[in-house]
């Protein structure tokens, strides 16, 4: 045997167990399945940045490409399969994918519940066409006989903030239009909005739009929030501190994911990952309460993490880090920003966290904030769960806490929409 081939044996038997090996927490199960999942996307991550770098393409082209293989593949939409008719359509010139069950049935009048989903991935990934949240979909349109509509919303880095968001209105507020609720057989009184992860955040802003918004007389009757991204200003949070390198969402991937949206710099990645922002003197102490975690999180997640900070003195923002800084103040962005008398119109909520979530401590100050504003919440707390955990639910993952959390996703919507 030659020695190069031993050298590279010996290397591929060194460097891959190192590469996928993570220190995960008892709790979690299924550890190396976790870990070659988790290796996998940073492979994805890195293999896009090396083509970035060379010119061949954007690192998301690549990580989308890489990705549309994961999860249970989706099925076309077009016609009825077992009963249900799945069709995609526009709403106000945004792609939706409408699915409607075999049957009225249950509700006034023969009238039936719905759902408006919006899916996850950084504001730059996922689709509603394939994987799991196709599968998501198709079983709460049978299981809950709702009309379920997912959204298609323009991705970055093509388009950035608002436009996500725009979208994401833009199609609420068409399905919200009483005739299109009666060609659809839905109660107006039973609609709900979700969504997990970046599309938790959406379904959390459009929430709060179309709740202070008179121009709609149709408004959502619930919101169901799954681990939900719901501010940029502070990622030194216990959960961002306690879960900065945990599968499947690490600190510096989401503060990537930020800049993305927001569109800007790359280079200010350093700065987000600072405490600057949250202390600049420019920022109102009333909206740096709206994020103080030291009040608003149960002492059990606080746990021994102090709040990290440094004052950046009284220099003036510009350019870019203004950009950064306004974006994540606008609580079309940042819904955890809003005040309280917007925060009190809204409907009631079921918020999902996981313990080993970078985002935990955005969903529990969400949480709390809207509770302290009067708004009944259901918080439902995973000690087991982990980032995108709904998402790995199906074949060929099967994590058991995927599919605790979807049956609990489905039973409070049975029982509360």
């Amino acid at each position: 045997m030659k020695l190069s081939s031993i050298v590279v044996t010996l290397i591929l038997t060194v460097g891959v167990p190192y590469y996928i090996y993570t220190p995960l927490p008892a709790a979690i199960e299924d550890h190396l399945k976790l870990m070659l999942l988790d290796a996998l996307f940073r492979a994805m991550l890195q293999v896009g940045d090396l083509c970035q770098c060379l010119g061949l393409s954007h690192h998301i082209t690549v990580i989308r490409g890489s990705t549309l293989g994961l999860g249970s593949p989706g099925e076309m939409a077009g016609g009825q399969g077992g009963g249900m008719r799945v069709s995609d359509v526009d709403f106000d010139r945004v792609p939706v994918r409408v699915y409607e069950p075999p049957a009225v049935g249950g509700g006034d009048g023969g009238l039936r519940r719905a759902v408006m989903f919006y899916h996850g991935g950084g504001w730059a990934l996922g689709t509603t066409k394939m994987g799991s949240y196709d599968v998501l979909c198709r079983q709460m349109s049978d299981e809950l006989n709702a009309v379920v509509v997912s959204v298609e919303y323009r991705l970055a880095p093509e388009v950035h903030f608002p436009v996500q968001y725009e979208d994401c209105l833009a199609a609420a507020k068409h399905f919200l239009e009483p005739g299109i609720l009666g060609k659809l057989s839905v109660d107006p009184q039973r609609v709900a909005v979700s969504g997990d992860s970046a599309g938790g955040n959406l379904a959390a802003a459009v929430a709060q739009q179309i709740s202070v918004d008179d121009s709609v007389s149709v408004k959502f009757s619930v919101q169901a929030l799954i681990y939900p991204v719901l501010q940029g200003l502070d990622l030194n949070t216990p959960s961002y501190q306690q879960n900065h390198n945990m599968p499947m969402l690490h600190r510096s991937m989401m503060a990537r994911f930020w800049l993305l949206y927001l569109g800007v710099d790359t280079s200010l990645h350093p700065l987000l990952l600072s405490p600057s922002f949250l202390h600049h003197p420019s920022i109102p102490p009333s909206l740096r309460s709206h994020l103080n975690w030291t009040t608003l999180l149960p002492a059990k997640h606080i746990k021994h993490y102090k709040p990290v900070g440094m004052e950046m003195g009284s220099q003036e923002v510009t350019g870019q880090e203004g950009d950064l800084l306004s974006g994540l103040l606008d609580v079309r962005a940042a819904p955890l920003m809003a005040e309280q008398g917007v925060l009190g119109r809204t409907p009631r909520a079921y918020i999902v966290t996981c313990e080993y979530d970078v985002l935990r401590d955005d969903g529990l100050m969400y949480s709390r904030r809207l509770q302290d504003a009067g708004v009944a919440v259901s918080s439902h707390h995973y000690d087991d769960g982990f980032h995108g955990a709904l998402s790995f639910a199906h074949w060929p993952f099967f994590f058991d806490v995927g599919e605790r959390m979807i049956r609990g996703y489905m039973d409070w919507l049975q029982e509360n929409l």
